[in-house]
């Protein structure tokens, strides 16, 4: 049985809810910001503080900070939360991760004390380390409860399992189930999740990296992808007299102004998002392909450039928008992609993502 922490919440305060911040101290604190942030507000955040992104000690040490000023602000494990345990099981597979990846928290803590991976003869004597330098940073990363219930809600990394008793769900469930939009829960509440991008369930709708909020299913998928998608984002969950709001920030620094207004007449819509990536070529364009997802069975408008062969199959070569957008004049939005022929890539402020001709951005 998981840890799950109940709590009466004031309903005249505002609810935030974060959540796959993944070490990205500055757009975290430019969310906050954004969002106008006070200790009065309730501040939930969902797991995956750390892994991915740059900071995730400072992460780390600035939530612990929030924690300690207000005891309206709560936080949740997520996976990339408790690889630590790895270090300290003795699983040699942690060891090619932090080669791989360096940007984690378990590297980061290693550069502090300007040591590094090949310093320790075995990884028991990188557990002595961690728990010599950083003992007070794990064991509060340790006592991060699974999920947090209310009347209304259920916080909760990746998801519940499918059982009467949803407290019975296995931690390894709560914490790293792919995908939870697409199962079904007995909850009889919302369920707010992170974990896996809301834009890996938009193959055949609107692309965005937006929250899915979807109260019929009693589901929200909050993660934006953040440090995971080139177009990726730090979403926020706001929770105010009962009706759901949402904001973002992200990395996306190139903006033009659009030079006059352009309406799709397409009617193209969707995204290819990890894993699927394998196309069936059918109708090659001058711009675009029109291809069939070989893993999902639907129809997919492809960049031609973003298409690549290999082993005598076609894969789209990362994830990308297939949805073509209509923009207004004077309307100002962020790029993307403008290296491809005809069309560019672009971001619109209220988080669509998807392509539009070259010629109505202003040069």
């Amino acid at each position: 049985m998981i840890e799950v922490k109940k709590l009466q919440l004031d309903k005249n305060k505002r609810i935030i809810v974060i959540s796959d911040i993944h070490g990205n101290i500055k757009l975290f604190k430019k969310l906050l910001d954004q969002l106008n942030y006070t200790e009065e507000d309730y501040l939930f955040i969902n797991g995956d503080l750390c892994e991915k992104g740059p900071s995730s000690l400072n992460v780390v040490q600035y939530v612990r900070q929030l924690t300690q000023k207000s005891d309206h602000v709560y936080v949740t494990k997520g996976n990339c939360d408790i690889l630590y345990r790895y270090v300290f099981k003795g699983v040699d597979g942690i060891i090619s991760y932090m080669k791989k990846q360096n940007n984690s928290i378990l590297n980061e803590m290693l550069q502090q004390h300007n040591r590094s991976i090949d310093d320790f003869h075995n990884i028991e004597a990188m557990t002595d380390f961690y728990q010599q330098h950083f003992k007070d940073e794990l064991e509060w990363l340790e006592s991060l409860p699974v999920a947090y219930e209310t009347e209304e809600f259920i916080i909760i990394h990746a998801g519940i399992d499918d059982l009467d008793n949803w407290h019975h769900t296995s931690e390894e469930f709560a914490l790293s189930t792919p995908s939870f939009y697409e199962k079904e829960h007995h909850a009889h509440k919302n369920v707010i999740v992170g974990h896996w991008p809301a834009i890996n369930y938009r193959s055949n709708q609107d692309c965005s990296n937006n929250p899915l909020i979807d109260l019929n299913k009693k589901i929200i998928a909050i993660d934006g992808g953040n440090q995971i998608k080139t177009d990726g984002q730090l979403n926020a969950l706001i929770i105010e007299n009962d009706k759901y709001s949402t904001s973002y920030v992200d990395e996306l620094s190139d903006e033009i102004d659009i030079a006059k207004t352009h309406v799709d007449s397409t009617r193209r819509t969707g995204a290819v998002t990890y894993p699927n990536y394998e196309m069936k070529m059918m109708d090659e364009e001058e711009f675009f392909t029109y291809c069939e997802n070989t893993r999902l069975g639907i129809q997919q408008w492809i960049k031609n450039e973003y298409l690549e062969l290999k082993d005598n199959m076609t894969y789209c070569k990362d994830d990308l928008s297939t949805t073509f957008l209509s923009v207004n004049e004077g309307e100002k939005v962020k790029v993307i992609d403008n290296e491809c022929s005809g069309y560019v890539l672009i971001k619109r402020s209220n988080g669509e993502v998807g392509w539009i001709p070259r010629e109505v951005i202003r040069n």
